[in-house]
């Protein structure tokens, strides 16, 4: 027995679930060349479809047996390519200005992320008590703090940054200078 699509419809609407399924089975692939011609992409086609197929137990409630489902399915399908269109473009309008915002923020990342990599090499040259304390406190903890975690003098502490710079800036230099 061949059941049509509008019987299966109106059967899915009251909650047929072997009835949605059926329906959406035959239906696939005419919504998926649809959304094909409508979008122009392969991918997009894809997500519009699936988006569709999740939307589609809800929509289907509203189906009335007024129209051939067809027609209703493709009102559906283009429906949701506008909105899905209207949704890109309005994304694209609330990011227009940002695109240099956000290269220039990717700059400066790439560069901190670049200097973060020289130090942490360039501390591997470094004694290893120079190299501790330093790592405390670019850890942002204080002198006080590094000096009670080392067991020494706040003094002491000082004097290893301060030795640390010193030989960390004659390393920059002398790579400068390569």
């Amino acid at each position: 027995m061949d059941v049509s699509d509008e019987d299966l419809a109106v059967a899915a609407a009251r909650g047929d679930r072997a009835a949605f399924s059926v329906l959406v089975e035959r239906s696939y692939d005419r919504m998926f060349g649809l959304a094909f011609r409508l979008t122009g992409s392969r991918a997009e086609a894809e997500d519009l479809t699936q988006d569709i197929c999740a939307a589609l137990p809800a929509k289907i409630a509203r189906f009335g047996g007024k129209a051939r489902f067809t027609t209703w399915l493709y009102r559906v399908v283009v429906n949701a390519a506008h909105d899905r269109r209207r949704r890109f473009a309005s994304h694209a309008r609330a990011a227009d200005g940002w695109g240099t915002w956000e290269i220039a923020r990717r700059e400066a990342d790439a560069e901190t992320a670049e200097q973060v990599d020289w130090l942490v090499h360039a501390m591997r040259g470094l004694s290893d008590d120079l190299r501790d304390t330093l790592a405390l406190v670019l850890d942002d903890m204080t002198h006080a703090q590094a000096a009670e975690i080392l067991n020494i003098s706040e003094g002491t502490v000082s004097w290893r940054i301060s030795e640390a710079k010193k030989r960390l800036k004659a390393t920059r230099m002398k790579e400068d200078q390569a």
